[in-house]
């Protein structure tokens, strides 16, 4: 079984509101209020800004890459949230490629209430990565003001970055390897910038990067897909999730048209 790269780093912890010391990499990290739908659900984002030079990851960043996660326990009248990732860019550090952001992020994401009638109140701890030349862990903990009573432009500039979803499915084939399986996709468009691959519902499985290679049909995306025993298992086409990016604009497609 393949090694796959860990973070080195220690654990630090953000917290603002006390005038504690930020990480480095790290100029603020805050919590934008957002405002309230119609429908009792709240429109609010993270917003992370960065240090020159400094990155911080996607959902899934690729080979090395520490993808972050959420704890919303502290929040009142919270039934879940939906992120609405914005477009990720490409982060390389020697020979690794992984998907991220520079300089600014902001995520925004759905609240939906447990009562459509009552507010929602925001609070979250957010472990990410921060890279540099090497990348450390961070642990940030980030609450909301009461929802504002009109959008927030910020929260809208980054939702129309968000990769547009498109009906398309690619043919793709998939074949086993020693610890996991192998995905290639075709896509249609030879300009591809940069691509990702993901499978739904499927945390535990480890992602590899996507290798991409034009040919005169288009171009093929190829991600290793490798589950906690290293072994090849039976990858449903169907949960692919393919992010695709090239120079005018991003694209998701789900699901994939399976070539024997």
């Amino acid at each position: 079984m393949r090694a796959i790269p860990l973070i080195a780093g220690l654990f630090l912890t953000v917290l603002p509101a006390f005038g504690q010391d930020l990480p480095p990499g790290l100029v603020a990290a805050r919590m934008l209020p957002g405002w309230t739908e119609p429908d009792g659900s709240r429109m609010a984002a993270i917003e992370l800004e960065l240090q020159p030079g400094w990155k911080t990851y996607w959902r899934s960043p690729g080979d090395s890459g520490l993808p972050p996660s959420f704890d919303w326990d502290a929040s009142k009248n919270l039934a879940d949230v939906t992120f609405h990732w914005p477009a990720p860019q490409a982060i390389r550090s020697g020979d690794s490629l992984t998907m991220g952001y520079h300089d600014r992020l902001v995520l925004p994401f759905t609240a939906h209430p447990v009562d459509p009638a009552q507010p929602v109140e925001l609070s979250a701890k957010m472990d990410l990565g921060l890279c540099e030349n090497i990348c450390v862990p961070a642990h940030v903990e980030i609450a909301a003001d009461d929802a504002a009573t009109a959008p927030d432009p910020k929260i809208t500039a980054a939702l129309d970055s968000v990769p547009e979803p498109v009906a398309q499915k690619p043919v793709c084939r998939v074949e086993d390897i020693e610890d996991g399986v192998r995905v290639s996709v075709t896509l249609p468009d030879e300009k591809v910038e940069l691509a990702a691959m993901e499978l739904k519902g499927q945390p535990k499985i480890w992602v590899s990067g996507t290798d991409i290679i034009e040919n005169a049909d288009g171009a093929i995306a190829t991600a290793d897909f490798v589950p906690p025993n290293g072994a090849p298992f039976p990858l449903d086409p169907a949960l692919l999730t393919m992010t695709v990016i090239g120079p005018d604009g991003a694209v998701e497609m789900q699901g994939c048209l399976q070539d024997d």
